[in-house]
């Protein structure tokens, strides 16, 4: 069913490019203004072919699919879950890992690189760990046209491939912490609807392997490190979400707790899981013997934690900012963060436009601001607003005859559409605020939407009336396995049972004798619950 369905959203986001592409042959050769009855020129802006077919509120896995072709993020591939990252979205990955790199340098973790293959008696060694990640993990079975006398796996994650090198290497108290990071990417193999940055058979990561002597050590780091994913998420990618940890029942297969950062489409009435730090305890180490001697001169056993965000960050930030335009990119990651557009009518100075064009894209990279211009010939003023949108650019300038004789720039947001006018000798400086404007303007807008669709509940009545309404619950718990268990087989249906979330560090009030929504027994505490990809 995976390629089944993959190759119907390739097919389908492949028409539609083809269509639009052949509107575009048509469009983009139109000149830049027509003279209309009256001596008023119009613009040729409608006739670009670059419109989505497909809207948001409507059709959101159509559009999603369309939208992140359209967008030049990625192309699809011949293999089913797998795709190609083109250079717009590469650039999103580089920005945040430019971000978060720096940081865990700061807490002195430092980057290494394993191999991508795993043998099997490694990677069964911790039975619930492989019982997570069976169905996922790909094997190579052969080698030319000769079959592998012992199959060779490739690492959906890497605690089992990094492992028994950490019982190599630690010996002594004064090995530890061992703090290592690698950037890589990861092969899991088996699922259903695969979707772009959200589910791919392979993606690209960072995770994190710590190694500690005291359980103490282990726990503020998990902390600190989540708290660097809250910042990616909503400092660069502004979008909103919640700290908090993860069930037992959700919690990584053979670790001690996880925590997460949770974020929520407000489309889809789904959370998404955006990133996760995890203390692992003393499982693997009592697994791969991670033993040290520590000051006493007694062998003890370290604690352990592995933490890891992936490209899903792109995708969830695309669900969230996106509209009927193409993608809506926050500044902050936008490898173009104000494109030049040069607006050349009839008769006009061309040269005098394209010049105050270099001149303006100039002042702008000095002061550290990405910007571009697009001064190709070939394409009307019109079809450049259209792509541009399209690929989301936070802040599109137009340089016309008026704007050169009054010494002035045009800007046009995309989050907003608003129009303002700037005199060059404050471009630098105003330009500067709008694109501070538009990156709060945009986590704001996504934060107010999450909230109106978060809903407290208190019995299973309301829960079920909230589910179906698409929201994110937050519901008094008595944190029992089994009673998630019987929610999640409860409410089983076409779009997906209803899971924990996470039970969220920001605990509200918990009254005496508050009791669970699903099983009557004392509340132990507020969880968050809702439907997931």
């Amino acid at each position: 069913m995976a390629g089944t369905d993959d190759k119907k959203q390739q097919q389908s986001a492949e028409k539609k490019k083809a269509a639009g592409e052949k509107k575009q042959s048509a469009a983009k050769h139109q000149p830049a203004a027509k003279q209309q009855p009256g001596g008023k020129k119009k613009e040729v802006k409608k006739e670009t072919g670059l419109g989505l077919t497909n809207r948001k509120a409507e059709n959101f896995g159509e559009w999603y699919s369309e939208v992140v072709v359209n967008g030049e993020m990625i192309e699809y591939y011949d293999i089913s879950g797998c795709y190609i990252l083109r250079p717009w979205s590469m650039a999103i990955w580089e920005i945040l890992q430019a971000f978060f790199d720096p940081e865990i340098k700061k807490m002195k973790i430092k980057n290494c690189y394993f191999p991508v293959f795993v043998s099997s008696t490694v990677l069964e060694k911790e039975k619930d760990h492989i019982e997570g990640f069976a169905p996922e993990v790909a094997w190579v079975t052969k080698s030319g046209k000769s079959d592998l006398e012992i199959p060779i796996a490739i690492r959906p994650t890497s605690e089992t491939v990094m492992y028994p090198y950490y019982s190599k290497w630690i010996r002594g108290h004064r090995d530890l912490p061992l703090k290592l990071n690698q950037w890589c990417n990861v092969v899991r193999w088996e699922f259903s609807n695969p979707t772009p940055f959200i589910r791919s058979r392979e993606f690209l990561w960072q995770e994190g392997h710590t190694a500690f002597a005291t359980k103490e050590e282990a726990d503020t780091e998990v902390l600190e490190i989540l708290e660097l994913y809250r910042r990616i998420y909503e400092e660069y990618l502004a979008v909103p979400v919640i700290k908090g940890k993860k069930s037992e029942l959700e919690k990584f297969a053979g670790g001690l707790y996880t925590t997460s950062v949770e974020a929520f489409i407000p489309n889809t009435g789904r959370g998404i899981q955006g990133a996760t730090s995890h203390c692992l305890g003393q499982n693997f180490a009592k697994m791969f013997e991670i033993n040290y001697e520590n000051e006493k001169g007694e062998r003890a056993m370290v604690w352990q934690n592995s933490w890891a965000y992936s490209t899903r960050t792109i995708g969830v930030m695309v669900m969230v900012h996106g509209d009927d335009k193409g993608l809506v990119m926050p500044p902050k990651v936008s490898s173009v963060q104000v494109i030049v557009i040069p607006v050349p009518y009839k008769d006009a100075d061309t040269q005098g436009i394209l010049d105050a064009c270099s001149a303006t894209v100039d002042a702008l990279l000095e002061v550290g601001i990405r910007a571009e211009s697009d001064s190709r010939d070939n394409y009307s003023p019109g079809w450049k607003y259209s792509q541009w949108e399209m690929k989301g650019v936070p802040l599109r300038i137009e340089i016309g005859p008026k704007d050169l004789a009054n010494k002035q720039v045009r800007a046009v947001r995309r989050d907003s559409g608003a129009k303002i006018d700037i005199a060059n000798a404050d471009l630098v400086e105003e330009i500067k605020k709008l694109l501070d404007n538009i990156q709060q303007n945009l986590f704001d807008v996504a934060k107010q939407k999450r909230d109106e669709c978060i809903q407290v509940i208190h019995t299973w009545e309301e829960f079920i009336e909230a589910l179906n309404q698409k929201k994110m619950i937050l519901a008094p718990w008595c944190d029992e396995k089994e009673v998630e268990e019987d929610v999640k087989a409860r409410t089983k249906g076409e779009t997906g049972a209803a899971k924990t979330l996470c039970s969220p560090f920001d605990q509200p009030e918990l009254p005496e004798g508050t009791v669970c929504f699903a099983s009557g027994k004392p509340a132990k505490r507020w969880s968050y619950w809702g439907r997931s990809y």
